[in-house]
């Protein structure tokens, strides 16, 4: 109980000085992609907002996440994550977690931030944090009680290589970590025993959305029940749609005459997503960069339990990258104005 009363104290209760502080790290996140557009201008940057780790310094880094918080409240912050930024790693590792000191300590915080939800490496988006032991439990309890309660609490946007053969629908199966060509990787699990399921097998469902389609590539929200390591790249894979800049696990999807087939996993390999000449043309790159493109997977929205610390739906706006991708393929969000 004094635990919650702390850590409601420390976030402010309802007043409204921390929520002018949230409005105001908003205009800063929307600064950061600024100086992004502004910096590919100046260098023709092939895809703007990419990050590059290994070419920042540990304070280059730690300042550009200081600019990419979207909310602050008390113990609870969020910030928009850039593409190709690991969360955790090693402790030599430039990692986001590395840099976690630095920003709170920039949003006047007191106790160590942790991690309560975030997107993969090579994706973008969302990562939400909290300084208190006693509101991440309680918000940890709210995702696990949504996920057993079948209710999405994460919405994710991607671009797939090729339309789902449906508009809308779930993808449901089981997965597991494995060894292919000495590399850890996830590939699926055809009916899975009790054994198998105690011995690191997991059953996966994500339903998916299509918001729209053209050119043989469609824009889909997809929304995760279940947690698994490369879930939705998986689960889309199966769905022969590949997520746009998966350079991983594209590779198990073959082509004969246009028509798209699973390979078997045993003989497939993780290489540069490959792109017909049609699709290269609409993205305005050559097929050697299609190798620095980066993952078209971001982690838009998280639904949040009723508190005083937070608003129900945190959003995060698109890479700059992706925006663009979006326009050249003439693909629209529903706020969005359609290319002519």
């Amino acid at each position: 109980m004094w635990g919650r009363f702390m850590c409601r104290f420390l976030s402010g209760g309802t007043g409204q000085g921390p929520r002018v502080k949230a409005e105001s790290q908003t205009r800063k996140s929307e600064t950061w992609y600024q100086m992004y557009l502004k910096e590919s201008r100046k260098r023709k940057v092939l895809f703007p907002g990419m990050l590059q780790p290994e070419k920042l310094s540990h304070k280059e880094l730690a300042d550009m996440m200081k600019t990419a918080v979207l909310y602050h409240n008390g113990p609870l912050v969020a910030l928009n994550k850039p593409p190709g930024l690991a969360v955790t790693g090693k402790p030599e590792e430039l990692t986001l977690l590395s840099v976690l000191p630095e920003v709170g300590q920039h949003l006047g915080l007191s106790q160590e931030l942790h991690v309560v939800r975030a997107p993969g490496k090579e994706s973008s988006g969302l990562v939400l944090l909290s300084s208190c032991p006693q509101i991440t439990k309680a918000f940890q309890n709210f995702f696990s009680h949504s996920r057993r309660a079948q209710k999405p609490t994460v919405t994710y946007w991607a671009v797939t290589v090729g339309i789902p053969a449906a508009s809308k629908g779930k993808i449901q199966v089981a997965l597991k970590l494995d060894q292919v060509g000495g590399m850890d990787l996830v590939v699926p699990v055809k009916a899975p025993s009790r054994q198998t399921l105690k011995e690191g097998v997991k059953e996966t469902l994500t339903h998916f959305f299509v918001q729209d389609s053209t050119s043989g590539c469609a824009l889909v929200k997809l929304q995760p029940l279940t947690a698994f390591p490369s879930q939705l790249l998986v689960h889309m894979m199966l769905q022969l749609c590949p997520v746009l800049g998966d350079h991983v696990y594209s590779a198990r999807i073959g082509s004969v005459l246009g028509e798209n087939f699973l390979l078997p996993v045993e003989t497939t390999v993780p290489q540069t997503q490959v792109l017909n000449e049609l699709l290269l043309r609409r993205l305005q790159i050559t097929a050697k960069e299609t190798a620095l493109l980066p993952l078209h997977l971001h982690l838009h929205q998280i639904l949040l339990p009723q508190t005083s610390v937070a608003p129900r739906v945190l959003i995060a706006p698109l890479p700059p990258f992706f925006s663009q991708t979006l326009w050249n393929l003439g693909l629209q969000m529903s706020d969005q104005p359609r290319k002519k």
